[in-house]
C-alpha cells in the first residue's frame, strides 16, 4: 500500500501546522528530509527539514514517529509539526510527494485505521462528528462514541443473537427433536432483551440527530419589526446590520448558536413586502426559500404598533411557526392587547430565555435529552430500525412454532444490520461513500 501525506490541521496561517504521513515508506521519507538518522518511536524530536534535491532549509520542526502497528493507522506514521505558514506546509507536502508519497484522499487515514483493525466504522464516523461538532454537548456525545461506547453496546446485542443462532443451528442438525419449552422460553427472553436494547438506541436518534444536525430556525416578518436586532440579540453580538431604513436586510444571513446543548442555525431574512426593487425582490425570494427549509419559523411582529400581523402571508408555514412579539419595551398599553405569541425585547433582552425554550419546545415530541448514549447518525438509525423489524419477525416465528430455519433467517439479517453499523458487513462501495464525507488528513 502506498505511503500517503496530508495536512492534518485546518488550512491557513497559524502558530503550528501538522503534516502527517502513513505507510511503509513514511520513516524513509522523513530521513531523506532531515539530517537525523534515528528517531525513537513515540518521542518528539527537534530537527530541520531540507529540500531533498537542493538541500535548502524548509523549516525547523518537531517530528514524532509512530512505529507500526502502534499508530493511528496501524502503519508507520510520521507527524511533522512545522510553523503554520501555508508556504511551509506546501513545501513539506511537495517534498514528501517528490520522495514517493501520494496525497491522501478524504478520510484515508481513518480508512486505513479501519482496515488494520485500529478502530471500527462507528468509531471512525464518531471522530468525523467530533471534528464537526458545533456545541459542547455534541462534542461530548461524539467523544463517547469515538471511544467505542456504541460499539460495546452493539457487541452485547450481537453476542446474544449469536447465542440464539447457535442454539437454533444445533437444533436444525437434530430435526427429530423439538426444542424443550425451557429452551424456547430462554430464546424468547434473549430476543426480547435484544429487541428492547436495539429499540432504545433507535429511539434515541430523535434527540441524537438534533445534537448532530441542529435545528434550522428562520426569522421572518415585515420590514422594520426588529428581525435583525433579534438575530443579533440571540447571537449575543452584532452580526447583522441594523438601521431604521426599511429593507436594510437584502440577503439571508446564517449563524449557529448553542441552545441547551443543541446547535441552532439561525437565519435572518429580508423583510416580506411587495416591492419593485429587483435586489430586494431577490432577497425576499431567498427568504421564502429559507422558510421552506426551516424546522422552525419565528414570525416577528412589532408589538409597539397596532398592525395587522396576519398580513405576512405565512399561512403555509403555520405548522412550524412561532409568533414573536418584539419591542415590548416600547409598549405603552397593557400586554393583554398584544397579539398572542412570545413577548420579547431585542433591545433589553427581555423574554429571550422564553424564546430559546420555545425553539426547543417545538421538538418536545422528540424528548430532547443530552444524557446517556445517543444515536446521532442516520445510517446507524436506519440499520437499527431494520434490525428491530427482523427480530420482531423472528419472535413471531418463534411464537407460532415455525421451523428453526424460519426463525434463523431474520436473525441472520438482524446480525448483518448490526454488523453494518460497525463495519463488519459493510461493502467496499458503502465504505467509499462514507469516507468521502471525511476531511483530508483524518
Amino acid at each position: 500500500m502506498s505511503t500517503i501525506v496530508a495536512l492534518s490541521t485546518p488550512p491557513g496561517s497559524g502558530a503550528l501546522s501538522v503534516v502527517r504521513l502513513s505507510g511503509t515508506n513514511a520513516l524513509k521519507i522523513l530521513k531523506r528530509l532531515t539530517s537525523t538518522l534515528d528517531f525513537t518511536p513515540r518521542t518528539a524530536t527537534l530537527t530541520k527539514l531540507h529540500h531533498p534535491d537542493s538541500n535548502d532549509l524548509i523549516d525547523e520542526v518537531i517530528v514524532t514517529f509512530f512505529e507500526a502497528p502502534h499508530s493511528l493507522t496501524g502503519e508507520d506514521v510520521v507527524e511533522i509539526s512545522c510553523h503554520g505558514s501555508p508556504s511551509v506546509v506546501r513545501q513539506v507536502i511537495d517534498a514528501s510527494r517528490n520522495l514517493g508519497a501520494t496525497l491522501a484522499g478524504p478520510g484515508e487515514f481513518s480508512l486505513r485505521a479501519l482496515s488494520n483493525g485500529k478502530m471500527n466504522l462507528a468509531q471512525a464516523e464518531a471522530i468525523r462528528d467530533l471534528i464537526a461538532a458545533r456545541t459542547e454537548t455534541a462534542a461530548k456525545q461524539a467523544a463517547r462514541q469515538a471511544t467505542g461506547e456504541l460499539s460495546k453496546r452493539l457487541a452485547e446485542f450481537k453476542t446474544r443473537l449469536l447465542d440464539v443462532i447457535v442454539v437454533l443451528e444445533s437444533a436444525v442438525e437434530f430435526v427429530e427433536d423439538d426444542l424443550p419449552p425451557t429452551q424456547t422460553n430462554q430464546i424468547k427472553e434473549w430476543l426480547l432483551f435484544v429487541l428492547s436494547g436495539v429499540g432504545a438506541l433507535a429511539e434515541s436518534y430523535q434527540s441524537g440527530h438534533l445534537l448532530r444536525d441542529g435545528i434550522q430556525v428562520a426569522i421572518t416578518g415585515k420590514p422594520n419589526v426588529g428581525k435583525s436586532s433579534l438575530f443579533n440579540s440571540l447571537m449575543e453580538r452584532d452580526r447583522a446590520i441594523v438601521t431604521a431604513v426599511p429593507g436594510t436586510t437584502r440577503d439571508t444571513l446564517s449563524e449557529t448558536i448553542d441552545v441547551g446543548g443543541i446547535p441552532v442555525v439561525l437565519t435572518d431574512t429580508a423583510g416580506l413586502r411587495q416591492t419593485t426593487d429587483d435586489v430586494e425582490s431577490l432577497g425576499i425570494e431567498r427568504a421564502y426559500r429559507a422558510l421552506n427549509e426551516a424546522d422552525v419559523v419565528l414570525l416577528v411582529v412589532d408589538g409597539s404598533v397596532n398592525a395587522d400581523w396576519h398580513e405576512a402571508g405565512l399561512n403555509s408555514f403555520d405548522h412550524k411557526t412561532q409568533v414573536v412579539v418584539n419591542k415590548i419595551d416600547l409598549v405603552q398599553y397593557g400586554h393583554s392587547d398584544l397579539p398572542q405569541g412570545i413577548l420579547v425585547s431585542a433591545k433589553t433582552g427581555e423574554g429571550l430565555d422564553d424564546l430559546r425554550a420555545a425553539i426547543l419546545g417545538a421538538f418536545r415530541g422528540s424528548a430532547i435529552q443530552a444524557d446517556g448514549l445517543l444515536v446521532t447518525n442516520a445510517r446507524h438509525h436506519e440499520h437499527l430500525q431494520q434490525a428491530k423489524i427482523e427480530i420482531k419477525e423472528a419472535l413471531v416465528a418463534l411464537d407460532e412454532h415455525r421451523s428453526e430455519e424460519m426463525i434463523l433467517a431474520p436473525l441472520h439479517n438482524a446480525l448483518r444490520y448490526l454488523g453494518e453499523i460497525t463495519g463488519e458487513t459493510t461493502t467496499e462501495a458503502i465504505l467509499s461513500q462514507i469516507f468521502a464525507t471525511f476531511c483530508i488528513g483524518k
